[in-house]
Parts: C-alpha cells; structure tokens; sequence
C-alpha cells in the first residue's frame, strides 16, 4: 500500500513529523517497507538569475549566459529556447547530481566557451515529463534552496512517498483512511470529516440492473448513476500528482477518479461508457467458455460460475477483477454508469487465480472491503465527477440490499492484563476502540463495517494492546510453581530417538532426513505401496504413497550419492513409517545402512568390505543406547527385503522383535539401482521393554572379583544346522553362570565325511558366590553336550 504525507493529511490533521509518523505507523504492525522522499535528491540545488544570454559565437541554437548565483556571477551555456535575461531558475552547480540525466556535473567546454553548471528542467530534475525548456520561477531570492521553495509553493513536488505492508487481517489499512484512522487513535492528530454531498438527480435513465438469484450470493449489492454530459480529459493537476507518487500513471479523469478512490477509501469502482452499453445490465454467473478482451488488452476465456457483468452485448466485465475493454471510457465519453458494488472476497479470489489477472480492485475485494460503504463510496464519486467534469446524475440505480454485517462484543477491560500482560485502564481502551470506530454500549462494542477481522472478545483486547503499543510490555520472571527439581519434559520415547541419533553419529553414520512418501514401486519392494497408503494428491508420481519403512529412502539416497562416485556410505535415520492409511497406523523406526567398505586402502591390507556383522554390532550398540537388555536371541524369518541367509533378529522372545539386521536382498538392490553388497538394520524402539523401576540415576556397576572360567567345544553336526541353534542351546545349558557363548572356528569335510560340519564354541563361566571347582566346570560342560546334542543332534568332536 503507498501514499504519500500530503494525501494522509487529507483525512488526518497532524502536526507530528514525518519520522514519527513512520515509527507509530510500524508500532501499529503497519509495517514501513519504503519511504522516498523527492526533497533528498533536489536538497543541492539552489535558485539562481540570469543576468544575460548572448547568442553563442558558434552555435545558433545556444546562448551564453551570466547567471546571479550565491558564489557569485557564473557563465553556463544553455540550449533551452526560453533562456534569457531576468528570468529565475534552479541552479545545478558542477559536483551536483542531477537525477533526471544520471550524471555528475563538472565544469564543461561546450564550442569554445566554458560552462559552470546548468540551469534545470523539470524532467532533468525528475518532477514531469517537461524537457523543452527550463524552468522559470515566479518568485524567489538567488541561493535559496529549491526544496524550501517547492515546500512553500509547490509542496506535492517534494512529497515523501510511503509504502507499508498490509498483512491478511487488515483489509481497512488499504485506504489512506483506514491508516489516517490508526494514527488518529494512536494520538498523532485528529480524523477530518469526510462528508459527502449529494449530487441532486437532475437527469432520467431507463437502464435497469438486475442481478440473478444464483448470484446473491456473491454479490449482495450492486448499485450506481448514470451521469449524462460528462467531458472527459486530463485530470487536475492535484490528482495527477497523487497518482504519479504512488507509482500510477493518470489515463483520464475517469480513470483516475476510479483510481484514486480505490487508495483513498479502499472501494473500488468502475466507469462504463454508457453510449457502449446495449440494454440493461446484468450480473450473473458465466456459463463457461465466454470470452472478454479486459481493459488490460488481453482476451480472457471465463470457466462456468464466475461472476460476471453483461448487457445485450454479452459479457462486459468480470466482477470485482477488471472491466472490459468494449465498455471502457476514452477521451471521447460523455455518458457514463458509475458503478458500485460489494463481492464476496472468496468468489472473487478463485475468479482472478484462475484467470491470472492481479488488479487493484482484485486484491482489495479477495480481501475485503467495507460493505457499508458501497453506496457512499458511489457517492464521493459521483460528487468528485460532476464537480471537475460536468454533467447531470441520475437517481441511484440499486440491485439487493447492503449485507448486515453487524455484530458486537463484550470488553472485558480485565483481559488485557491476562491475554497481553498490559495494565491498561478501563477508559483508556474504550477511549481507543471509540476512535478506531467501536461504538460502546456499557461493556458491549459494536464492530465497525470496516473490520471483518475481529470476530471476538481476544480481538477487542488485541486492538486495545496495538494502539497502546507493544512496547510497553515490560518482562518479568515466572513465577516457581513448586520447589524441588522440575519434571523431565521429554517423554521416554523422545529420550529413546536422541539415545538412537547420538549412538549412530558417533558409530560414524551421516543423518538422513527423507520424505515420508515414496514411489509404489519402491514401497512395494518393503511390503507396502497399498491403496490404503496411497496419497489422494501427490506432489509427484515418484511420491505417491507413504512409506512403510526407512530403508527405500536410505537406498535412493545411497544411490544417488553412488551416481556422483561416493561409493562408502553409512546413513541412518529416525522416523515414522507407515502400516496403514488410518490414524494411530504408524510407527517409528532407526535404520541404518552401510555400503562399500570400512576404510580407505592402505599398504596394511586394513580396508575390507562391508559383512552383516558390521551392522550386528551396530544394530546391538544402539539398542543398548535406549536400554535393550544385554541378552537377547538373534532368530532368522525376516521379511523377504532381507537376505535369506544373512540376516538376523534381535527378538526377547518369539513375538518380542526389537530389531532386524542383515544384507539387503540382491533383487532390492537391483530395482533400486544400488551397487551392492548393502548392510542395514532396523530397530523399532517402542518394542524395547522400559525399566520397571524408573530413577533419575544410573543402577549401581556391578563387578565381579571372582575369576572367569572359559571351556572349549567342537561338535559334529549336520551340515544345515546353523551355528546359531548350536549357540542357543549351549547358551541355555546355566544361565545363572554361562555369561557367553562364541563361536571361533568352523570346518567341513576332510575326515568328518559327507554332509557334516564342526562348530566349535568358546563358553565362558562367571561365577557369582564362590570360585568353581573342577567338579561344577564338569558339571556345566556335561549340561551343555547335553542340552546340544539334543538341539542339534551333534556329538563332541573327538
């Protein structure tokens, strides 16, 4: 929104300075975005008379001059043909820079003769288009600044411009009036009256204007006079001015009376040209398919239920956006039909998105303006056209009614302190939402038509609180609710995923964060890619269902890292996958994945590739992280995106998984174009058990002064018993003293025939009470043959 200083004090009378203004207007949550001041690039130049102009000895068109300057008598050479003698003018000394020509003077040799400087035309100075010739003052004194003259004689020729922002909420700040109302409040000057006279109807009109009864809804009034023997033309210098410093450019009268209106009381209007109007008029809702060519120039095809204007013609306008270019005003007009009218702010935004078209008009109706003022407005219009442009009104032409919009709320003057935390008295904020049009009625106030944004009692308080500014607020300590430490404001799970990010960063593992939706096909490779996850509008085909595990982003995003040539990867993350399309069908996970090799070749032979034991003892070191219990059971059946052979998981029990680990399945990394082997895992910390004593402390260490006894053991087994059966049953045999059990060496063939294997497994003994006798070690080893045997069906190695 731009106006400028000399238009706010149309409506506001103030004394207050300019930098106040702006300071109060950002205080107010009127955000001042620019300000340009015409008086700061012309504060150089001074006044100036010339004495004599000679022809130049080499020029005809040029004439020398001796200029009456504040340094003294200067010689310029000057071209413009109403140079001469007697005559004052605005001086440009060399070393100034003049604006209008983007150049810093210094003394010039022009045919001979040397020139101090120039003497200034409006365009070189950037005040009008006017370039023929210099400007001529009527008055003056030679070394006065020609700022000080322009504010005494011509102020809007320094007039500073300002631009706020407007935020959503404030569709009354996009008049000057509405901001000259929130400075009034603010204490920076007084409102001026902004009555309207009417304009008598001496003129008759047989036009009529109807609108359909599927269109009241968006247009619950439309109204407007026919004015009769207008001459149109060039507006008043005044308007002209306006316009120009807020950065439009003045067409017509008519125009620009429609323009200066939309900035000054935000109602937009518009003019037909009533000689270019057949029939009545009509506001309905368009069929789809008909076309307009808009004022801009441009053809737009309009699409089935935007609201439209007609006539017998056909469409002549799209409401509340832009009129039509067959019904528009031109220098020849001299009936016309001024038209006000209110849109529903809704309708007309997915009017003008759809058809693209940013107009004045359009962004002040999506916003709201004051319905109320409609037929006013319509007024102030009629009065400015016929007083500057002649002609006769008509009566009011009305279709519908004004939508009653009024409402009222209770000011409970104590809530300031507890929504704002701002002791303000009771008649202060009455005293501020009178001068911001609340009308009060004991503890009742009736919201002004201006105001869509205040739907409630909190909207009263915050009015109250910006007027008195925000500033005010003063910090102060909360107060302690209780004594003692505070309680732990991260839940377990909360603490759970930092454990979990922390344990794999400092494994060495770079953080990933990947979207929650993947490809189908992606999804479908890890047991998802359903209807039930599918997305109803997907940003795009490659994100089109919700993922129903990490791994598939872990795997795009080591692909895409493989294609730029970092081939040794470890990512992880922690999120939420997806097992169905309802809510509460979700849950989180970690995952981690590890491709290429551990390290960097050197000489010592230290680089090696990945194996699924890298990923076990990194699936382990984080579930210890949030507080897995150290034995568990390593079973295989995991899902088919796994490794048949080599993969593992971390159960408590048969039901009880907290984790798989294990080699990515070939044909997984196949579709995802990933060079493998891949190692990854997968916790689900949820599934881990908490403590059933919760304490802030540690528990206590436990140590044991007591020596540990290790015995080892090789069985004869069948060749497709897994290591694993064998580790689990020997694991079994004492679990008050076996503290591990773990498999060192394993061999085939030779003398133990076809189809057998040895294991051979290390078992270490920790006693608790006392030191083991050679008795209970043989005792323990008996128990373990025992209970392995009968696992696996092997016999002890001999």
């Amino acid at each position: 929104m731009k106006f400028t200083l000399s238009w706010l004090k149309k409506h506001l009378e103030t004394e207050a300075s300019l930098d106040d203004i702006l300071y109060a207007l950002t205080d107010l949550g009127l955000e001042v975005e620019e300000v340009s001041n015409p008086a700061d690039k012309l504060k150089s130049f001074t006044l100036a008379k010339v004495q004599s102009a000679e022809q130049h000895p080499d020029a005809d068109r040029l004439r020398v001059c001796q200029v009456e300057t504040n340094e003294g008598l200067q010689q310029i050479v000057c071209g413009a043909p109403n140079a001469r003698e007697g005559i004052t003018v605005v001086l440009c000394k060399p070393g100034d820079y003049v604006p209008g020509i983007d150049v810093t003077l210094s003394v010039g040799n022009i045919r001979g003769v040397e020139s101090h400087g120039m003497m200034a035309s409006e365009r070189e100075l950037e005040l009008s288009e006017e370039h023929d010739s210099i400007i001529e003052l009527p008055s003056g004194e030679v070394g006065q600044t020609f700022v000080d003259w322009l504010a005494k004689n011509d102020p809007s020729k320094v007039d500073p411009m300002i631009e706020i922002a407007i935020t959503p909420n404030r569709p009354d700040a996009l008049g000057v009036r509405g901001i000259a109302r929130d400075l009034a409040a603010r204490g920076l000057g007084v409102m001026k009256p902004c009555d309207v006279e009417t304009v008598p109807a001496t003129a008759s009109s047989d036009l009529s204007v109807v609108i359909e009864n599927d269109t009241l809804d968006g247009c619950p009034v439309f109204c407007g006079r026919v004015i009769t023997g207008v001459k149109n033309g060039p507006s008043p210098a005044w308007l002209q001015d306006a316009l120009r410093a807020i950065g439009l450019r003045p067409i017509s009268f008519l125009v620009d009376v429609t323009n200066y209106f939309t900035y000054d009381q935000n109602r937009p209007l518009h003019v037909f040209d009533m000689d270019k109007v057949k029939g009545n008029l009509h506001v309905h809702r368009a069929k789809g398919g008909e076309t307009i060519v808009a004022l801009d120039d441009k053809e737009y095809t309009l699409q089935a239920g935007q609201m439209v204007i007609s006539d017998d013609n056909g469409v002549e306008s799209i409401a509340g956006v832009m009129g039509g270019l067959a019904s528009g005003c031109t220098d020849d007009t001299v009936n016309v039909f001024v038209e006000s009218a209110y849109w529903d702010p809704i309708q007309i935004a997915y009017t003008g998105r759809a058809l693209k078209i940013n107009s004045d008009a359009r962004y002040r109706f999506e916003r709201g303006v004051d319905p109320a003022f409609t037929p006013v407005g319509l007024e102030h219009a009629v009065r400015m056209i016929v007083d500057h442009a002649g002609g006769e009104a008509s009566e009011v032409i009305q279709a519908g009614t004004v939508p009653d919009v009024s409402r009222s709320y209770k000011l409970d003057t104590d809530r300031c302190s507890s929504l704002v935390g701002m002791e303000i008295a009771a008649d202060r904020q009455r005293a501020i939402l009178t001068a911001l049009g609340f009308v009060m009625d004991a503890e009742m106030a009736a919201v002004p038509s201006w105001r869509p944004d205040v739907q409630g009692e909190a909207d009263l308080v915050e009015e109250v609180a910006r007027i008195e500014s925000l500033t005010g607020l003063v910090g102060k300590p909360l107060p302690r609710l209780h004594d003692g430490v505070t309680r732990a404001i991260l839940s377990p799970a909360q603490l759970r995923e930092r454990a979990a990010r922390r344990t794999a960063a400092a494994l060495g593992y770079n953080e990933c964060v990947t979207y929650s939706f993947i490809d189908q096909p992606s999804a479908a490779l890890f047991g998802g890619g359903s209807d039930a996850t599918m997305l109803a509008n997907p940003i795009s085909s490659e994100m089109s269902h919700m993922r129903p595990q990490l791994l598939p982003g872990l795997l795009q995003a080591a692909a895409r890292n493989q294609a730029r040539g970092l081939m040794d990867q470890a990512l992880f993350e922690v999120g939420t996958a997806f097992h169905g399309g309802e809510p509460g069908e979700q849950h989180v996970q970690v995952s981690g994945l590890i491709v290429g090799r551990t390290g960097p070749k050197d000489v010592h032979g230290a680089s090696r590739g990945v194996d699924v034991f890298d990923v076990k003892a990194d699936a382990e070191a984080i579930l210890a992280a949030v507080g897995a219990p150290a034995k568990v059971q390593i079973q295989r059946g995991a899902e088919e995106w796994w490794h048949p052979g080599r993969h593992g998981k971390i159960c408590l029990g048969p039901k009880k998984i907290m984790g798989v680990f294990g080699e990515i399945h070939p044909k997984v990394l196949a579709a995802m174009d990933v060079k493998g082997p891949a190692m990854g895992f997968t916790i689900w910390p949820a599934e881990v058990p908490l403590p059933k004593k919760k304490s802030a402390t540690r528990p206590a260490l436990i140590l044991r002064d007591l020596q540990a006894v290790e015995r080892d053991f090789a069985f004869v087994v069948d060749a497709d018993v897994e290591a694993l059966t064998l580790v689990n049953a020997a694991a079994g045999a004492d679990k008050a003293l076996i503290e591990d059990v773990r498999v060192f060496d394993e061999f085939i063939g030779g003398s133990l025939g076809e189809g057998k294997k040895s294991i051979a497994v290390t078992v270490r003994l920790q006693p608790v009470e006392s030191t083991l006798k050679e008795a209970e070690i043989e005792a323990v080893g008996a128990k373990i043959i025992e209970k392995v045997s009968k696992a696996t069906g092997g016999v002890l190695r001999g």
